[in-house]
């Protein structure tokens, strides 16, 4: 996530839907719809927000728990760019859905209640067991102050990380994390996560296979197609694994056995400067995912629809 409006948001006792004012102590237990006014709306569907998606992914994996039914559940070797489509057009309905995020919520773990795996060492793990579908979330977190680092004109102070972190909570609730996984602050969260990649995270297989097989050409794709498609997946594939490992915290790099040098972080300062300069100057259409640009357009024309009738005869 990219953070081209941050400077606009909601207070942190703001609910987002409906722009009510809760108190702290009274916050918070059940989900609620995003809506205009909050950060994740203005950022959470650029297509710019989905250039460090893999390094995510990559932290998740490496999560004991989610590597191991990954590995045995997930299609993300067989079908990887429709898996990518499909957990994209879910990420956005969560901030774009309105009551349909509420459901989409209840979606997701319903159907994440009965994966589960055994790992090579006979340790049974469960998608919904409460540490690593928290991690799956809160990750997130992370990748929206790495990308605020690099492709945004400065990176978030402490006052918008915080403002950040509180609409990243509430998403949690409407994701059904348990309110007791979420680290109480900003600074706790860090603490959290420096944690989890030192004393949980593993370099687990799955990791490994999926930054190897960046740069190759989908298995999906047609035997006749692969040979034109080769280039880009060539092309595409290195760039995307240098956004990928450069975004990745170093302790993290350090488990995977990924080298980086001061040359590559200049190349993904580049890449970054050249994304971060150029959407927004894109038309809102070409800036922002469909879904994410529907509920835009439908928002913008409900507060219109508002005003004309405030303003009727009566």
């Amino acid at each position: 996530m990219t953070t081209e409006q941050l400077t606009t948001g909601r207070s942190a006792t703001e609910q987002p839907a409906t722009g009510k004012i809760v108190p702290a102590a009274e916050r918070g237990r059940e989900p609620v719809p995003f809506g205009p006014g909050s950060i994740l709306w203005d950022t959470m569907g650029l297509y710019s927000s989905a250039v460090a998606g893999n390094s995510v992914f990559i932290l998740q994996t490496m999560h004991p728990a989610i590597g191991a039914v990954v590995d045995r559940l997930s299609s993300f070797r067989t079908d990887p760019v429709g898996r990518a489509m499909r957990s994209f057009a879910s990420v956005q309905t969560w901030v774009y859905g309105g009551q349909e995020a509420i459901d989409e919520g209840r979606r997701l773990r319903e159907m994440h209640k009965p994966l589960s795996a055994v790992d090579e060492d006979g340790n049974r793990h469960h998608a919904l067991s409460a540490e690593p579908w928290a991690w799956v979330h809160l990750t997130g977190f992370y990748a929206a102050v790495t990308a605020s680092r690099y492709f945004a004109p400065e990176p978030m102070g402490d006052e918008e990380q915080r403002r950040v972190y509180e609409e990243f909570l509430d998403l949690g609730r409407i994701l059904r994390v348990p309110e007791r996984m979420f680290p109480a602050t900003v600074a706790d969260y860090w603490d959290y996560f420096d944690d989890m990649v030192e004393n949980t995270l593993v370099p687990h297989k799955v990791a490994l296979e999926v930054l190897g097989s960046m740069d190759k050409v989908p298995p999906n794709v047609p035997a006749r197609l692969r040979p034109m498609v080769a280039p880009l997946s060539l092309v595409g594939g290195r760039l995307g694994r240098l956004i990928t490992v450069g975004t990745l915290p170093p302790a993290a790099r350090d488990k995977l056995g990924l080298s980086w040098s001061a040359s590559d972080e200049r190349r993904l300062r580049a890449v970054a400067a050249v994304i971060g300069r150029g959407t927004p100057l894109l038309p809102e259409r070409l800036r922002y995912m469909p879904i994410a640009y529907r509920a835009r357009e439908a928002a913008r024309a409900q507060e219109k629809l508002r005003k004309v009738l405030a303003d009727r005869p009566l």
